[in-house]
């Protein structure tokens, strides 16, 4: 009886059930094959095929250096929008958002468990990028890590709440369409992996207002130059602050 009455027996506070909910929302997104070739597979094909071609010679950097910050901002978009996206989609399909927003998790758990998955994959996924680029010839200063990361938290926002606002507005098989298509279309032509110098003449004035150019260009001036860009950084600002206003606005749990 003394077991039953202990204080340890009470409820789990909300910061653990944020953490278990982020631990199961973690393992869900390591576990799905189609995710991991997504985050991990598809961004080191194309940081290997960027190092060995000279798409990004003459950008004031060996071809490792310039490729692996925009392969870096790819994994922030393929984990915490296009993954997020059609995970949090299909979740709302089988009525798991509707079930969870009702426990003590409640809603506002539910989405701090999904960005803390988020940011413990892209964590991974930087220790396993990082560890190629650096067997291909990568040595980033240490002073440029910290900005270097603190843009691609940011950038992981953007992204979320870009994915979340996808998935709680249309269709689970039209996120899983939009989410792929604009995957495919920004990490070709959004200035997240080739930069904007690079790109057709009509797109190189449009991609600097994209989270996908914005990301690209300051990770890139930040492991490059050792310097964060302000313009770029509004942009990310701009793009968190409207999607996740008008995910809160339009969000559908069921």
């Amino acid at each position: 009886m003394s077991k039953l009455l202990s204080p340890n027996a009470g409820p789990a506070s909300l910061p653990r059930r944020i953490m278990q909910q982020g631990r199961y929302e973690t393992i869900t997104m390591l576990r799905n094959g189609e995710q991991l070739i997504l985050a991990v597979v598809l961004p080191l094909m194309a940081l290997v095929g960027l190092t060995v071609t000279p798409l990004l010679d003459g950008l004031g950097g060996s071809r490792v250096d310039v490729a692996t910050p925009g392969i870096l901002a790819l994994c922030a978009m393929s984990t915490a929008f296009t993954g997020q996206g059609i995970a949090t989609g299909f979740d709302r399909r089988y009525g798991v958002l509707r079930f969870l927003s009702t426990t003590p998790l409640g809603r506002g758990g539910l989405i701090a468990g999904k960005i803390l998955a988020v940011l413990v994959v892209l964590f991974l996924q930087v220790l396993v990028v990082g560890a190629v680029a650096g067997l291909l010839g990568w040595q980033p200063r240490l002073e440029v890590w910290l900005p270097g990361l603190g843009l691609l938290v940011l950038g992981a926002a953007a992204f979320t709440a870009l994915g979340l606002l996808v998935a709680g507005t249309v269709r689970p098989e039209a996120t899983l369409a939009i989410t792929n298509l604009l995957w495919i279309l920004l990490g070709a032509l959004g200035g997240i992996v080739v930069p904007a110098d690079r790109l057709p003449s009509l797109l190189q004035g449009i991609v600097h207002f994209l989270p996908s150019g914005a990301l690209g260009q300051a990770l890139r001036d930040a492991f490059l130059l050792g310097i964060v860009p302000f313009p770029a950084v509004l942009v990310l600002l701009l793009w968190t602050v409207l999607a996740g206003a008008a995910a809160i606005r339009w969000f559908k749990w069921n």
